[in-house]
């Protein structure tokens, strides 16, 4: 009985039950297809065991949609799809068709509401990217703005199967890092270079002052007196310009438009294929904040795609290139000056973490 009453019980907290948005076809075949392979820039199909078979076409997608343009998607999964459709991980929108036929009609559609198709296999994917000035109060810099401009300078990349193997971009507005800037190809890293500016006559007023020093991961914060008023002190040489002072106290603002920035970062990956997964390194400390079409950013990230692109060898991903030829070797090939901040000094950076899922004995 209590078995049955725990199958039975039915709540109004948490996110429903995934089952309840599968297509028919992906239900009836769960657990059971025998392979997929990609039929052209942007379209695979997956082959169950009975031969159904489901093709997905990938469309570039922006991260922020209106509900205009979600309508619209839906739409065109009604007229080609049954009404199915997802998103990916890296903001990528895939229609799931049950006919081959609709495929050539939905890609034409999609190009003429200017979607682009592809992002599958060897090409860049959608670039999966935080809030930027848009949203978030601790941004260095924008997010949806870098990632439109980085996009359309790389379009033929992600329409296209034309590198060595799979490439994945990403953009985090700070080091807080809400996007994968740690686990990707190429990740675009948005940096504060001074530590909070303290409005010491307001902090009281607004803000604990126990709550402040405990903010901080590094114990940079610590409180203090200033002409008869009780505040607190930044010790710079410890701040990491995490901003996390700043979430619980807006008197102590972090962002500056003057030394605010962009970093660009290489080599990490998830993928367990040929190399455990990588951790990203910092290849440029800093390029300015150019809105509204970083060019700078634009011109480092395009560098370095055409770089890998013409010297790695097939299916081998940037960070594991960069092992096989050696870092100082990348630097110069890459045009890459060595400065103080490439030195990893960082007293808690887990170089000696294990990364992979393969154990060994």
């Amino acid at each position: 009985m209590a078995e049955v009453a725990t199958q039975e019980r039915r709540t109004d907290y948490g996110p429903p039950h995934h089952e309840r948005f599968l297509p028919p076809i992906i239900k009836e075949n769960y657990g059971k297809w025998k392979y997929h392979e990609t039929l052209k820039p942007g379209v695979m199909v997956h082959v169950s065991e009975s031969d159904a078979k489901l093709f997905t076409v990938r469309a570039s997608s922006g991260r922020l949609l209106s509900v205009d343009k979600i309508r619209m998607y839906c739409d065109l999964a009604d007229k080609y799809c049954d009404g199915y459709l997802r998103f990916t991980s890296r903001h990528n929108v895939e229609f799931l068709l049950t006919k081959s036929e609709n495929i050539d009609p939905l890609i034409s559609d999609l190009r003429e509401m200017g979607h682009p198709v592809g992002g599958i296999d060897n090409a860049i994917s959608s670039i999966v990217h935080t809030q930027g000035w848009v949203h978030c109060h601790s941004a260095a810099t924008d997010a949806s703005g870098i990632v439109k401009c980085v996009m359309d300078d790389l379009m033929e990349y992600f329409e296209e199967k034309k590198l060595p193997g799979k490439l994945r971009i990403a953009l985090a507005c700070c080091l807080n890092m809400c996007g994968a800037v740690h686990c990707s190809d190429i990740a675009i890293l948005g940096v504060h270079r001074r530590p909070p500016k303290v409005d010491h006559t307001k902090l009281k007023k607004v803000c604990e002052i126990p709550n402040v020093v405990a903010s901080c991961p590094t114990a940079a914060i610590k409180p203090t007196m200033v002409e008869g008023l009780e505040t607190v002190e930044v010790d710079e040489d410890r701040c990491m310009f995490c901003a996390n002072c700043y979430t619980v106290c807006p008197a102590m603002p972090l962002n500056n438009p003057l030394n605010d920035g962009v970093s660009i970062w290489v080599g990490g990956k998830v993928s367990n294929a040929r190399h455990e997964p990588m951790f990203s390194k910092l290849a440029i400390p800093f390029l300015p904040n150019n809105p509204p079409r970083w060019p700078e950013v634009t011109s480092a990230v395009r560098n370095l795609v055409e770089l890998w692109a013409a010297n790695a060898k097939k299916y081998e991903r940037m960070g594991e290139w960069i092992e096989r030829i050696g870092w100082p070797r990348f630097f110069k090939m890459a045009n890459i000056e060595f400065q103080k901040e490439h030195i990893d000094d960082f007293k808690h950076a887990g170089l000696t973490f294990k990364r992979s899922t393969h154990l060994t004995f």
